[in-house]
């Protein structure tokens, strides 16, 4: 009906009273809808709470990743919980207060005990940002019951910690293997002991050393 009279020569704005329309909204309809239609749509910036949260968190604002009201659906949930294990970007999500302990307990469960804030009434007379970690803030909201609705703001996995953890396990491969798994790709011998040393976190000198030593 609306594309219908915008196609006839109205203008029509979509305004709402929480938020900016389009986001988590089902304003994205609308929007889909008159690109299809060749209908000219633009957008005046407003109140955005994840923007807002994101701001105001004291966390990484360089890179991040909006995922909204995680999926109801017990297997889509799951799945994209699991793909956050490895998002080094800020994380940010949207729950109702009803969920929101359910949800602090599902990620810790899954990301680990990561650093959060916690923010609430976003550009409203009580905001709050609750600068946390997830176990705290479970032990929290289980002695208080939430109200309102909240967006967390997680901090990304940290890649020094990937790296670390990835040297760790090469670590544990043993040296003629990890050798092995590159010049099998195509790598030459001195091109293998160059990505062997980056990693295991050592350089290339100990790698050839060690070979030498195993040769022997």
């Amino acid at each position: 009906m609306l594309v219908k009279r915008l196609l006839e020569g109205q203008n029509i704005a979509l305004i709402t009273d929480a938020g900016t329309p389009g986001i988590s909204d089902p304003g994205e309809e609308l929007v889909r809808m008159c690109h299809e239609a060749d209908i000219c749509v633009t957008s005046l910036p407003g109140a955005c709470a994840c923007v807002t949260a994101l701001t105001i968190s004291g966390l990484s604002t360089r890179r991040f990743c909006f995922e909204a009201f995680l999926p109801t659906d017990k297997k889509e949930r799951r799945e994209v919980l699991e793909e956050l294990v490895q998002e080094t970007r800020t994380i940010l999500l949207y729950e109702a207060p009803h969920r929101l302990v359910k949800t602090l307990q599902e990620l810790r469960e899954t990301l680990g005990n990561r650093r959060l804030t916690i923010c609430k009434e976003l550009t409203k007379k009580h905001e709050t940002a609750f600068q946390t970690t997830l176990d705290e803030a479970i032990r929290h909201y289980e002695e208080k019951e939430p109200r309102g609705e909240y967006v967390l703001v997680l901090e990304g996995r940290s890649r020094q910690q990937m790296r670390e953890e990835r040297q760790e396990a090469m670590r544990e491969r043993p040296l003629a293997e990890h050798m092995r798994f590159y010049e099998e790709q195509g790598m030459d011998r001195r091109e293998a002991m160059r990505q062997v040393a980056k990693d295991r976190g050592v350089s290339k000198r100990d790698i050839y050393q060690a070979l030498l030593e195993n040769e022997g």
